[in-house]
């Protein structure tokens, strides 16, 4: 089974707490999660266009497509246990309006939640799920 992965930037408090948050909900153990700034990241998204350096999104590659901002946090959370696959319902609206949403609060993250010095270290009991 090809896992879908998740690109996140990895100094970010907003993304990391995103991260543990979907960590949470993963209980089929479905995502593999990788820095944006992480070599993977290079290799995995340079080939199709992607520039991993652009921060501001968080993005997800899914049965070898490409998914960014709102779409991709909405097919993530489709995944997850509990009630968070109804959220999948927001994808009706057009992604101009659910993109713009996502870019204002991408563009205030570090100002309202901060950011770290270094990526994510993860527990080793998490470090199976996470890519390098």
């Amino acid at each position: 089974m090809q896992h879908p992965i998740i690109f996140f930037d990895g100094v970010c408090n907003l993304c990391t707490g995103s991260l543990k948050f979907v960590i949470k909900r993963d209980r089929a153990d479905l995502f593999r999660f990788a820095p944006l700034q992480s070599d993977h990241a290079v290799q995995c998204l340079k080939p199709k266009g992607i520039n991993p350096d652009n921060l501001d999104t968080i993005i997800l590659l899914e049965k070898g497509k490409v998914y960014t901002q709102s779409t991709a946090a909405l097919r993530i959370a489709r995944h997850l246990d509990g009630a968070w696959p109804l959220l999948y319902a927001f994808i009706i609206i057009p992604a101009f309006i659910r993109d713009g949403i996502y870019r204002q609060i991408a563009k205030r993250r570090y100002q309202l939640w901060g950011k770290e010095d270094s990526c994510i270290i993860p527990t080793p009991a998490l470090k199976a799920k996470f890519l390098s």
